[in-house]
């Protein structure tokens, strides 16, 4: 691609939910179900510079997770059903909130990189100034 071609600007949520490239809004940046391609195949963005890290399961934990496992407590406490119940209740609700999220989730990361620019922190030394007698 041209280094010169200017790309519009997308929205993190336009892109990255639907796993599309956060550069041309067109080429699919997953290769399997959490995994990354190595660049874009319709504008070539090099994808290296994404690193959701565990960003996407603390997201999901938090919102989905959490609260499916308070169900499946207050299921117990409050009723005291069989262990089949929970098997038939409580595990697919748990299992139908956290994995599903977690690709949106780490797409919509990945764009959020990209849009903000974000890259690694790093330590700023400043030489101290003089101190007046």
């Amino acid at each position: 691609m041209c280094a010169e071609h200017q790309w519009p600007e997308f929205p993190p949520t336009k892109t990255g939910l639907w796993g599309l490239c956060p550069r041309c809004g067109k080429g699919k940046i997953f290769s399997g179900f959490l995994t990354l391609k190595k660049s874009c195949p319709v504008c070539g963005l090099d994808l290296s510079f994404a690193d959701p890290a565990d960003g996407p399961a603390f997201f999901v934990m938090c919102f989905a997770c959490i609260p499916s496992a308070f169900f499946a407590v207050w299921l117990e406490v409050a009723h005291s059903p069989p262990y089949w119940v929970h098997l038939v209740t409580s595990l697919p609700l748990i299992l139908l909130t956290c994995i599903p999220p977690l690709r949106p989730l780490k797409g919509w990361l990945i764009a959020s990189q990209y849009f903000n620019k974000a890259e690694e922190g790093r330590l700023v030394f400043r030489e101290e100034p003089p101190k007046s007698s």
